[in-house]
C-alpha cells in the first residue's frame, strides 16, 4: 500500500507555471508506473500524464503536450507534474495515481492507490 500525497495546486494566471507534487508514503513506488489525472467540475475524470517505472518513458494526453512534463525521484519518493503555458481549461482537481505495472497505462481503472487531489485554478 502506497499512501500517495498531492500538493502545489494554487490560482494562477494564464500562461503561468505550476510544479505539482505527489509525495509517497508507506512504500516505496520506484518499481511501479506511475500517472497524472484531473477532474474539472461537471467532467469525468481524466488521463493526462504518466510515466512507467524507470522513468524514461512518459505519455501524455494531447491537449496537454509540449506543456506539461511529468517526471519521478524515487530517492525521495515523489512524483511531479511540471505544467507550463497555463490555460483556463486546466482548471481542475489534479490527481497522482500508481499501479503495480511497470508501463504505462491511461486507464484510471488499472491505477490502484489514489491521492486526495490538489485544486488548480488557472485564471483567464
Amino acid at each position: 500500500q502506497v499512501e500517495l500525497v498531492e500538493s502545489g495546486g494554487r490560482l494562477v494566471q494564464a500562461g503561468g507555471s505550476l510544479r505539482l507534487s505527489c509525495a509517497g508514503s508507506g512504500r516505496s513506488f520506484g518499481n511501479y508506473a506511475m500517472g497524472w489525472f484531473r477532474q474539472a467540475p461537471g467532467k469525468e475524470r481524466e488521463f493526462v500524464a504518466a510515466i512507467n517505472w524507470t522513468g524514461d518513458e512518459a505519455e501524455y494526453t494531447d491537449s496537454v503536450k509540449g506543456r506539461f512534463t511529468i517526471f519521478r525521484d524515487d530517492v525521495n519518493n515523489t512524483l511531479y507534474l511540471q505544467m507550463n503555458s497555463l490555460k483556463p481549461e486546466d482548471t481542475a482537481v489534479y490527481y497522482c495515481a500508481v499501479h503495480l505495472l511497470k508501463f504505462i497505462v491511461r486507464s484510471a481503472p488499472v491505477y490502484v492507490n489514489w491521492g486526495r487531489g490538489t485544486q488548480v485554478t488557472v485564471s483567464s
